[in-house]
């Protein structure tokens, strides 16, 4: 059992808090995507609900007992639209508002975090099909006053894309406190507009994390591919999107939030930040422009099950352009013994379960919800899965993460789903969703902070 260690007690003068602080939020916030699966801990049921179509190629009963299990793990709430073909099931578990008991429901609307860069690559792709954008030209080219020199010259619209252009990201430069109070860096950025030349400006400043030509997942690319969409169509990008991808789409439930709110029913977002914020705190309402086309895009499991079914079928960009979206790049590096198990394409990847399969899709993360979603090859087969409790994992004394029983949970309902079998419950999970993957070679030390289910739940930051 370890100590908890709250927000409040991370004092500037404090240098090994501050220290473990700055490693643990320059790694962990590189990306918008998830890799903050909470850590095990044990909890009392709670309400569970689900309703499921006659689906005689699903089978219900372990998609309900799978999907149980991440709530029985630690998870707050948790919900998943699973299909095959046109066999559909959807279910929810725990509860939406810790407070107060509302149970959580499969039809919630749901910050999707860096799912939106599907959707901001798939405008991209349109714009290259129309022959006003070249894949592999410099960003230079388009946007020659906010990216200079070399790297206006050398990074291409590509590397931006598949994240190989060697740029930094700006979360960390935009949440400077994060390095020594959690809490306050959230609270304080909740009703912040960042502009996206900012955004841009702060990761061209930062230090990459690798070299151009390595896969280094930066929110900037994805920034960037938006000024760029505004370039070459003179339009709004999230207004561009919309018209052009989500209407497209037929998506009823998915949208860039125009205020601090989600505007349809949705559940509380709960930010636990590794045990720094103890108890974990509500982060439903929250201005997204320090996400925009790289993350901010809200929506509903279902809506981004049609949204994959219609592009990995081809019916949203042209056939050309699905294959160039799936031209990968490995998203990690293994270690001694390790194989990989993610390769990035643009703004798409293709993962490795552990029933040996590879799924397409992508995973997303914002400060207090987490999304997973993955589709076979043709699209027929599919699994959307929302949580509302975030960066629960701990760590050793040798900053490796601890084993998540939530983590696993999360695996086994994913290939479950999939029609795969689920490996035995001490089979390793992912390192992409066990942590984010910038995360074991940064961090120095690691927090022995751990929050429970049971915890009170602050309210509301204002």
């Amino acid at each position: 059992m370890h100590d908890t260690t709250s927000a409040s007690a991370v004092r500037p003068h404090s240098s090994r808090r501050r220290a473990r602080l700055a490693a643990i939020a320059s790694a962990a916030l590189l990306s918008l995507s998830v890799g903050t699966l909470p850590a095990s801990a044990a909890a009392a049921p709670l309400p569970t609900a689900a309703t499921a179509e006659a689906a005689p190629h699903l089978d219900r009963k372990a998609l309900r007992s799978t999907l149980d299990a991440i709530h029985r793990a630690g998870m707050y709430g948790a919900y998943s639209s699973v299909r095959d073909g046109s066999a559909q099931w959807r279910g929810a578990t725990g509860v939406a508002d810790f407070g107060s008991g509302r149970p959580m429901r499969p039809d919630l609307e749901h910050r999707v975090g860096s799912i939106t860069k599907t959707f901001t690559s798939v405008a991209v792709l349109q714009q290259v099909a129309r022959g006003r954008i070249a894949l592999d030209a410099p960003i230079g080219d388009y946007l020659p006053e906010l990216v200079p020199g070399e790297r206006g010259r050398k990074v291409t619209v590509r590397m931006l894309l598949n994240h190989t252009s060697g740029i930094a990201d700006y979360v960390l430069p935009a949440f400077p406190k994060l390095t020594t109070n959690p809490q306050q860096a959230l609270d304080e950025g909740q009703f912040r507009r960042l502009a996206p030349e900012e955004l841009v400006r702060l990761g061209l400043a930062a230090t990459p994390e690798q070299p151009r030509g390595t896969h280094a997942y930066a929110n900037t690319n994805y920034i960037l591919a938006g000024l760029l969409l505004k370039k070459v169509t003179g339009q709004d990008p999230e207004a561009y999107i919309t018209r052009n991808v989500i209407r497209k789409a037929g998506l009823r439930h998915t949208y860039f939030p125009r205020t601090a709110r989600i505007q349809g029913p949705h559940a509380k977002m709960y930010e636990s930040f590794f045990g720094y914020i103890d108890p974990p705190r509500d982060y439903s309402t929250y201005d997204m422009s320090w996400a925009g086309t790289a993350g901010a895009l809200v929506s509903t499991t279902s809506d981004l099950n049609d949204f994959y079914r219609q592009l990995l079928r081809g019916e949203l960009i042209g056939a050309a352009q699905l294959r160039e979206m799936k031209k990968t790049v490995p998203g990690h590096e293994p270690g001694p013994g390790e194989e990989l198990v993610l390769r990035y394409g643009l703004g798409l990847y293709t993962l490795k379960l552990p029933d040996g399969a590879w799924y397409w899709g992508h995973d997303g993360a914002v400060f207090g919800a987490g999304t997973l979603a993955l589709s076979t090859e043709d699209g027929r087969r599919q699994v959307t899965l929302g949580y509302n409790l975030m960066k629960y994992q701990r760590f050793d004394e040798n900053n490796e993460p601890l084993p998540s029983e939530i983590d696993a949970a999360i695996i086994g309902h994913a290939t479950t789903a999939l029609g795969g079998t689920p490996a035995p419950g001490d089979s390793p999970v992912p390192q992409r969703l066990a942590v984010p993957e910038q995360m074991a070679p940064q961090a120095r030390s690691a927090p022995q902070a751990r929050v429970t289910p049971q915890a009170r739940v602050a309210p509301q930051a204002r």
